[in-house]
């Protein structure tokens, strides 16, 4: 490969970098401000979360006592999950443009004879658990994971 072809693939490298970075900027931005809020119960249960998924507002209809207390408590925490697995879709659309730009770009390797795909090291994160740390189900506390012995919380007594 030439000197000259080299230097142009690096500038257009950089550039779709630069591009990306300014990209990353104004998609953190929007992100930031994301919510999601759902109803359940005959809209008797509103609540919204933040771009994070964390619950920042909940709200009761006047006839919420006519529900029971497990139903109540049952049905806020199946909106919240929904709401967050709302704002977490809301957030992977607007990384959609982002992604095809990356994508298009031009890798090390292609630049660089014998350069690695330094694709292939980003590890993946676990899915987060949708059950309170008290199930059963949740990881590492079934007896085929980890020897049995779960996570605890950081709150918890510890002897």
């Amino acid at each position: 490969m030439s000197n000259r072809r080299l230097q142009e693939d690096m500038a257009v490298m950089l550039n779709g970098l630069r591009d990306q970075m300014q990209g990353i900027a104004e998609v953190q931005r929007k992100r930031s401000l994301l919510t999601a809020t759902v109803t359940a119960c005959e809209k008797r249960i509103a609540v919204t979360v933040n771009a994070d998924g964390l619950l920042v507002e909940t709200t009761f209809a006047d006839d919420i006592l006519d529900l029971e207390m497990d139903e109540i408590a049952l049905n806020i925490t199946a909106a919240v999950q929904s709401a967050a697995a709302e704002v977490a879709k809301k957030a992977a659309e607007l990384m959609t443009p982002l992604r095809e730009q990356r994508d298009a770009l031009p890798s090390l390797a292609t630049i660089v004879d014998g350069a690695p795909d330094l694709s292939g090291l980003i590890p993946s994160a676990p899915e987060t658990p949708k059950v309170p740390p008290s199930s059963p189900d949740w990881p590492g506390r079934r007896d085929d994971e980890n020897g049995g012995s779960g996570p605890q919380s950081i709150v918890a007594d510890r002897d």
